[in-house]
């Protein structure tokens, strides 16, 4: 960003941090629809704490000339609305980046941030040079990084851009975020109609409220010069696109998939997805708020066994408390379909932090062995599509389909193309509809396993419904043969549903010619794709981990790289199983914080140089 003429922008990363609750969630949307509206392909994430109101929160939005899926660890501009996002940030602003700070937050000592906790104060004092440093030495670090230093007192504008637009402190205070939205926008030169645009649809139902915030750009636009040597432009019109995460994007596939109910229990991140279901009641979709994870999982079921296409939502504390009824499930062979959203474990863990620590869960849940579907999502297109994906398999197959997503995905929203729900058809399964009687619903004469079934209630027809081994009809029986058939005839869905699939369903592959091939699983993919590229590198996407797909062939005479957010290394553990091959480097990252491009870049180069060890752990964020 140096020099007199302003740069072309092809790729540009704004980070907004502050307290949590403070609204910095609305004011990254808002930057994120203006860039939108000029046609920039954009994507944002969030990071935040689970635990109280006031604790350290930023996100960041990303704007390419081109789809992008993951982000960098160092941006282009850091607006810091409080100290601890000066303090917490340091190195993580490119050489001529910006970063907009309030002179007031410099003068204080980092001893007074209130929700600094000890380690980080310990680690961030230590960087500023020991003792309790005042956090203007942090401003030297950036300039001594070639940041260049904007001093904008936010919240003193908010009110002087208030009161010359006519309103009183307390209503212009509300307008902090547009404040530092119009701020960051008119250092960069970005065209104010563009705000004025977004700001009048976000506020589309409070027209008072929309003019203010439109006065309040203006006015700040007004008094913030540009700077002078950047430019971030609008590229052109964004005809059809979308703006979505991972978790409304999993709701729209699985209503698309004729999704008629779905229960669940609050737990972060999973809640999201029905609550944007409960936000959109057209959906047709009864969702049910229950006391419990037990309650959850044997509702859906419920309403499965009635003849309703059902699915739930739940993180692995919740998960762990549906295993017993998941088998339940799989013995009496009933649709059903679990989204889980993987977040850092153990225990309560790291609710709000992204993790893939389920997958060997997800394979083994349940005492002993009955036959389900475990498959992982690594975009926000693959949520839809995946979520549409388990219904219909859940339903064709009848068993339990565990669609595995992960909290990058949950908070990570991105401008895409429309999904195209017309290729999605809803599959009924096999369902008979002349059924008299005492009915055969576990018929052993069942092609891959798999017997017609008819809705619970269903009038002059019926079956007994055990949680024990049972015979056609559904009697408990300990007969040893019955029960070697019952089992074969459960365990015959797999093979069947691994012919129906396809390989092509089952993975993907990018330059798979290449002799160091990465394997990776769910949301690891995008940052693996933009990390090597100019790399003599080949990628791999396993998306169906049970059943496994068959690889042997592409990896014969490949050196291995995995990577995947986890310490142990589960999906190595499950390619050697499944393969026999143990990858030549295992690359995990596990303290919750999302993998970056240049982590994961200096990860591969490491590798192709032959510098890297066989276990090499990513430890950036904060």
């Amino acid at each position: 960003m140096n020099g007199m003429e302003p740069q072309v922008i092809d790729d540009f990363t704004w980070r907004v941090g502050g307290p949590q609750g403070g609204g910095i969630e609305t004011a990254a949307t808002l930057f994120a629809q203006v860039l939108a509206r000029g046609g920039w392909w954009v994507g944002a994430r969030r990071e935040y704490h689970s635990n109280i109101m006031g604790r350290h929160s930023y996100l960041d939005v990303r704007a390419a000339r081109r789809p992008t899926r993951a982000f960098f660890e160092r941006v282009d501009l850091l607006a810091a609305l409080d100290a601890e996002t000066l303090a917490r940030h340091l190195d993580e602003v490119k050489p001529g980046g910006v970063l907009v700070y309030d002179p007031d937050a410099a003068r204080m000592p980092l001893s007074k941030l209130p929700m600094l906790d000890g380690a980080a104060y310990k680690r961030i004092a230590a960087a500023l040079g020991g003792g309790d440093p005042v956090l203007e030495r942090a401003l030297e670090r950036y300039r001594e990084s070639d940041v260049r230093l904007v001093s904008l007192a936010l919240e003193p504008l908010a009110r002087e851009v208030g009161e010359a637009v006519g309103a009183d402190a307390i209503t212009a205070k509300k307008t902090l975020n547009t404040v530092a939205v119009a701020a960051s926008l008119a250092l960069l030169g970005y065209p104010l109609e563009f705000l004025d645009a977004a700001l009048a649809d976000q506020f589309a139902a409070k027209p008072k409220v929309a003019e203010l915030n439109r006065k309040v750009a203006a006015e700040v636009y007004r008094r913030v010069e540009p700077l002078a040597d950047v430019a971030l432009e609008p590229i052109g019109s964004p005809g059809e696109r979308i703006y979505i995460n991972g978790s409304h994007a999993s709701a729209m596939g699985k209503v698309a998939a004729g999704l008629g109910f779905m229960s669940y229990y609050p737990i972060t991140p999973a809640t999201d997805e029905p609550f944007y279901l409960e936000a959109h009641p057209e959906s047709g979709v009864v969702v049910v708020q229950v006391e419990d994870e037990l309650a959850a999982v044997n509702m859906a079921i419920g309403a499965s066994m009635a003849g309703a296409r059902a699915a739930l939502t739940t993180s692995g504390p919740g998960f762990a408390l549906m295993t017993e009824a998941l088998g339940f499930a799989g013995l009496t062979e009933t649709p059903l379909v679990v989204s889980l959203y993987q977040r850092g474990g153990p225990s309560t863990g790291l609710p709000t932090r992204t993790e893939q620590g389920d997958l060997r869960f997800a394979l083994g849940a349940g005492h002993g062995d009955y036959p389900r579907a475990v498959l992982a999502s690594a975009s926000v297109e693959d949520a839809f599509a995946d979520a549409a994906l388990a219904m219909n398999l859940a339903a064709r197959f009848q068993l339990p389909v565990v669609h595995l997503m992960d909290k990058y995905l949950a908070s990570t929203t991105r401008v895409i193309e429309p999904f195209d729900t017309g290729t999605v058809v809803p599959d009924p399964g096999v369902v008979a509809t002349d059924a008299k009687g005492v009915f055969p619903r576990f018929s052993l004469a069942a092609e891959g396993g798999v017997s017609p079934r008819i809705p619970v209630g269903t009038p002059g027809a019926g079956y007994w419904i055990t949680s024990d081994e049972h015979d056609e009809i559904g009697h408990i029986t300990e007969d040893p043969e019955l029960r070697d058939a019952m089992m074969e005839k459960r365990a015959a869905k797999i093979e069947a549903l691994r012919k129906w699939l396809g390989p092509e369903e089952m993975y993907r592959t990018h330059k798979p010619e290449a002799g160091t091939l990465v394997l990776g699983w769910g949301s690891t993919e995008g940052v693996t794709l933009e990390a090597m590229e100019g790399l003599d590198m080949g990628y791999v996407q396993v998306r169906f981990l049970l059943p496994f797909p068959d690889l042997e062939a592409l990896l014969e005479g490949k050196r291995l790289v995995v990577l995947e957010y986890n310490q142990s290394g589960q999906f190595a553990h499950l390619l050697a199983q499944e393969t026999g091959r143990k990858p030549d480097h295992l690359i995990v990252k596990y303290n919750g914080r999302p993998m970056t491009i240049e982590e994961v870049r200096a990860a591969f180069e490491a590798v192709l140089s032959g510098e890297a060890e066989a276990y090499t752990v990513l430890r950036a964020g904060v």
